[in-house]
């Protein structure tokens, strides 16, 4: 394979939201993104964004169901879809019980409690905690408490 281009990973998700600007300040706020890039339309609409937590890459833009583009129509925040998510994205942190006190004291709905999922010893554990944003979009936090054996 051939690398990726300069500051960017394999793989990154894009979200869409109806108010993308207070969804970037919130995801800074509450689970410790940067902003990296933000390209503002009319009215200061989000055209495009792209938000950092070390290696880690998302890309926030608005909602545009009047746009030209029909896929670009299909994109949607939960909050547009009472509350339907088609993704869930999972974000590596150092401590999930203080990011977890953290955001929900910024917010965000936490769906499920911290807890530690063992796989085994030939496998991996992790502490975890499952979050709603401020629209809907979930979010599976997890610190690694052992890898797999080599």
């Amino acid at each position: 394979m051939k690398p990726t281009p300069n500051r960017w990973p394999r793989l990154s998700s894009g979200l869409f939201y109806q108010d993308a600007a207070a969804a970037i300040d919130w995801l800074c706020d509450a689970f410790g993104f940067s902003v990296r890039l933000k390209v503002e339309g009319d009215n200061g609409r989000i055209e495009h964004s792209e938000l950092t937590y070390g290696e880690a890459l998302i890309m926030v833009g608005q909602e545009a169901p009047d746009a030209d583009k029909v896929w670009k129509r299909a994109m949607r925040s939960p909050k547009s879809l009472q509350g339907a998510c088609t993704q869930t994205l999972m974000l590596f942190v150092d401590d999930a019980k203080s990011h977890c006190a953290h955001a929900r004291a910024r917010g965000a709905r936490i769906v499920d409690e911290p807890a530690t999922h063992d796989y085994g010893e030939d496998y991996w554990a992790d502490l975890s905690y499952g979050a709603l944003d401020l629209e809907g979009h979930l979010w599976w936090i997890t610190q690694r408490l052992r890898n797999p054996p080599a």
